[in-house]
């Protein structure tokens, strides 16, 4: 990142009062793990009008590039999706493991990567199976895009053996097994 939030925020605020119609582009749904809700929370209280143009999130799109629904009648019923970036019990937000690790069929994380390990250990710990399936999404929808599948006992030495990088989405859940008959974009 180029500039922090607060001086984005700040830059908005600037721009707007000078007259000028800014455009913030954000990749993805920007109420999403996306901090469009504190740049219009910004705007707000300074009285600025504003639009949200809701976009397509990574946490539903990436799966799906890769052939993994993060929803399937008779398999998952509901998905939860997670900031994995400040995942670790000194980064805020901080988790809830015991709610969240089984609080839905899916878990969707995002920015998890750095984490992962964490991640992984926590869910082991807050009553996932290790036997869980696990599918880690390198690049998505991108020409680069790799998927790596495992299960939380073994993702993490999946992921080190084929040099998995960031960006990159991790599904927990057994919606990850219907990627061998769904998968099209890597095909």
């Amino acid at each position: 990142h180029i500039l922090e939030q607060d001086s984005i925020n700040k830059l908005l605020l600037e721009k707007a009062r000078e007259g000028k119609i800014v455009v913030r582009l954000k990749g993805g749904d920007p109420f999403v793990l996306g901090r469009g809700g504190e740049e219009a929370q910004a705007l707000a209280a300074h009285g600025i009008p504003f639009e949200v143009v809701p976009g397509v999130t990574s946490a539903t799109a990436i799966p799906a590039y890769a052939g993994i629904p993060v929803t399937h009648r008779g398999v998952a019923s509901s998905f939860i999706v997670i900031t994995g970036h400040k995942a670790s019990d000194k980064g805020e937000p901080k988790i809830a493991w015991d709610r969240t690790a089984k609080g839905a069929d899916t878990l969707v994380i995002l920015m998890g990567m750095r984490n992962l390990q964490n991640i992984v250990d926590q869910l082991i710990q807050n009553g996932r199976s290790p036997s869980t399936p696990v599918a880690v999404i390198a690049q998505g929808t991108t020409d680069r895009q790799r998927c790596v599948i495992g299960t939380l006992q073994d993702i993490i030495g999946k992921v080190k053996s084929e040099t998995l990088q960031s960006p990159s989405v991790v599904v927990v859940g057994d919606v990850v097994q219907l990627r061998k008959y769904l998968r099209w974009f890597d095909k």
